[in-house]
């Protein structure tokens, strides 16, 4: 294939597809531009089918530090594990192009998205999916497409939409919506926002559904000068006579559904699925269709269960379709931890906490985002066991990461910022156990387990999880979805906020022909269906803990001039590490002269802070001091008024009458009272007096006049005297020549 390219212009920015030249042994291969940053799309469809009850695509997202001009951390100096954001957009890529393959397509199919250049001003993220599209297309792939991403920021001045923000946008906008799909349908959404509205939200994927249009019809622009050659990929389809077989077991299905308890549910599901195998299938039958078996049957649980809704309204576990499970909630589940939240809604149940630290421990990231790091970590776990089953546990996995990313962007929006409260905050959600809407519940326990701790948010959040069924045109919107309602329903979105409006949203769905009208009536019965969790969690906890736990360290943050940070840190960290060893507090000091103390004891603290600002404190005239002597001259001693400054104390000023030495009056180490006379505004330089002086001790007589002391001759007693120098004769100019004075 020749060199193909499409340049366009979209609401203000610059794209580009490109193919023919990279890639050439891909199924399909597109370089897709915005601005500067470049990612390689591929997309690779095996040639052999694969005996599997679902279907089988991989997507990959790459980041590569040398799109950034970077070289990777780490003793490797090679890219390694994907990180949190690229999971996010190699999640956020499947989820859209996973809906859009025709049903019984098994061959594999592996999509791969290669970060060659980021321009650190337009995201890579959301082009990846068009990218994706259009590199199926290119090898004729049984896809819905094209398809397309886009994200939708909003002018916090003007309220205007943006498509897709640059990174600066993004900063100045109180929204952040994510949303894909077709010219004509929504597959995927995914937002942050600042507490904004319902009718705010609906707005704001209306536009976005418009933009994905416009994206759609430049794609396939590009597609229609590109030679694509017809495919005839083969479509499993599996013997008609298996369905026949299954069918009649139709209602026996439905009253095995209909049990409160998923594990119940569960057993007696799975025991109906294997009466029927081995009542209705030879074992030839059985080895040779063992996929196909499968498949039929989960067919039967989905339409049994869809069935049971649209037809009687009834759901599983015998709610209304707007009702909400059993509530259980606990704040302060946890003794010693700083902070922690029991969230259980029927059997999906969460345990948060929340742990408080230091700046300094914030998460830095090594990405090929601007942005170096972040203070509010929110982490979410799901063992094998919260589902009562074996597995291997490890890293976590695409899930996890996702579903802890969605209830911390949930709850950014309320937390306090830097300068109000000081510290590095994480969260972590360990689901104990799971029957659907985990990461709402997640969601839910960390508002307890953040108000629990004393964290000062600006609103409490909960969240929570709408089903849909879709049955040509009956429709019926499900609340506080369950497992079952998720597996085998048509949509899970997701809402979290706070009273005030939205704080995140993530859908994904499996039915065609979602309208606005149909997300309006979902928005506005999850609004209710978050009021009442919210409600119900308020009940326990009203509002955030007045005090931290007394095992939360105690952070202050004090300013010092630039210039005095030196002295402060000390030559090789030497001051700051004395004072922490000193204290048992710890410090972090900021290029800016910010420095926070945190100590788990308050003495600790204010013991560090006096240290610091006794250091960097310059003593001004008339302030009195207590310091120790710690150096003795002749002509006076120098007493430490603080860690960093010293002042001259002169032999006049050391005691009352005249004194001879200044080791008649004073040692190294004593401690003495001073004022301060004089600060040098040109050197720095400190003249102290010495309060309470004692008198002079016998015999203490400046050496000059001393007794014992042999005169010279030729001098008489008047010649003697501080200054002269005893000469008969007058010197050049008529002027006596004068000594130093050596007091």
């Amino acid at each position: 294939m020749e060199k193909i390219v499409e340049s366009f212009e979209l609401y203000g920015k610059q794209y580009r597809l490109e193919t023919g030249e990279l890639a050439k042994q891909a199924t399909g291969a597109v370089l897709v531009t915005q601005g500067d940053t470049t990612v390689l799309v591929t997309a690779v469809i095996s040639k052999e089918e694969k005996d599997y009850d679902f279907f089988p695509l991989t997507v990959d997202f790459i980041e590569k530090m040398y799109a950034v001009g970077r070289i990777p951390g780490g003793y490797l100096k090679r890219e390694a594990r994907p990180s949190d954001k690229g999971t996010l957009t190699a999640r956020m890529v499947d989820r859209p192009i996973r809906p859009g393959f025709v049903d019984g397509f098994k061959r594999e199919v592996h999509i791969v998205c290669t970060t060659l250049v980021v321009d650190s001003v337009n995201p890579p993220d959301t082009i990846c999916v068009g990218g994706a599209s259009a590199a199926l297309m290119l090898g004729a792939a049984p896809f819905d497409g094209p398809a397309a991403c886009v994200r939708i920021g909003r002018d916090v001045e003007t309220g205007e939409f943006i498509v897709n923000p640059t990174f600066e946008e993004s900063e100045r906008s109180d929204l952040e919506l994510t949303i894909a799909g077709t010219a004509d349908y929504i597959s995927m959404v995914e937002a942050g926002a600042d507490e904004i509205s319902e009718e705010d939200m609906l707005a704001a994927m209306t536009f976005g559904q418009e933009a994905i249009r416009a994206f759609c019809e430049a794609q396939q622009r590009f597609l229609d000068r590109c030679a694509i050659e017809p495919v005839e990929w083969p479509v499993h389809a599996a013997d008609p006579s298996i369905a026949e077989r299954v069918a009649p077991h139709l209602d026996e299905m439905g009253a095995a559904l209909r049990d409160a308890d998923k594990l119940s549910r569960m057993a007696k599901v799975e025991a109906l699925k294997a009466r029927v195998k081995e009542e209705c299938f030879t074992d030839e039958e059985r080895d040779a269709w063992k996929a196909d078996i499968a498949a039929e049957l989960k067919k039967l649980e989905k339409k049994a269960m869809r069935a049971m809704v649209i037809e009687t309204g009834e759901r599983a576990d015998g709610r209304a379709s707007d009702e909400i499970r059993p509530l259980h909630i606990v704040p302060g589940y946890l003794p010693r931890v700083h902070g922690s939240g029991l969230f259980q809604r029927g059997q999906t149940q969460v345990m948060s906490v929340c742990t408080l630290g230091m700046l300094n421990e914030w998460q830095r990231l090594d990405t090929i985002d601007p942005a170096e790091g972040k203070r509010y970590m929110h982490q979410y776990n799901f063992p094998p066991y919260c589902t009562g089953e074996t597995g291997r546990m490890g890293a976590p996995k695409r899930r996890e990461i996702g579903h802890g990313a969605l209830a911390e962007r949930a709850l950014l929006p309320v937390l306090p910022g830097e300068d109000e409260f000081p510290y590095a905050i994480r969260v972590v959600s360990e689901v104990l156990e799971s029957n659907g809407s985990s990461s709402m519940a997640s969601t839910c326990g960390s508002t307890l387990a953040l108000m629990d701790a004393g964290v000062p948010i600006k609103a409490p959040v909960s969240g929570i999880a709408m089903g849909l069924i879709k049955e040509g045109d009956d429709v019926v919107i499900l609340s506080d979805i369950q497992g079952i309602e998720d597996f085998l329903g048509d949509m899970d979105f997701k809402v979290c906020g706070t009273e005030k409006g939205i704080t995140a949203l993530q859908m994904d769905n499996k039915a065609r022909g979602l309208s606005v009208d149909i997300l309006a009536r979902a928005l506005a019965q999850a609004k209710e269906g978050r009021a009442h969790i919210l409600s119900a969690m308020l009940d326990t906890i009203a509002e955030p803990r007045a005090e931290l736990s007394q095992f939360a360290p105690r952070i202050e943050t004090i300013h010092i001039p630039v210039d005095k940070i030196r002295d402060v840190i000390g030559s090789g960290g030497k001051v700051v590490r004395g004072i922490q060893d000193e204290t048992g507090a710890q410090i972090d000091i900021q290029e800016d002269g910010t420095i926070h103390i945190a100590a788990i004891e308050g003495p600790a603290g204010e013991a560090a802070k006096a240290m610091i600002l006794g250091i960097v404190k310059e003593p001004e005239v008339g302030e009195e001091y207590e310091g120790e002597v710690v150096g003795i001259k002749d002509f006076g001693a120098f007493v430490k008024l603080t860690a960093a400054k010293d002042g001259l104390l002169h032999i006049s000023r050391v005691a009352n009458g005249r004194v001879g030495k200044v080791e008649d009056v004073l040692s190294l180490g004593d401690v003495v009272k001073v004022k301060v006379l004089e600060v040098d505004p040109n050197t720095g330089k400190i003249s102290l007096d010495r309060l309470d002086k004692p008198d002079a001790p016998e015999g203490s007589v400046p050496s000059r006049e001393r007794s014992d002391r042999p005169q010279r001759e030729g001098r008489s007693d008047r010649d003697n005297r501080p200054g002269r120098s005893g000469r008969e004769g007058r010197g050049v100019g008529g002027r006596t020549p004068r000594r130093r004075h050596e007091g």
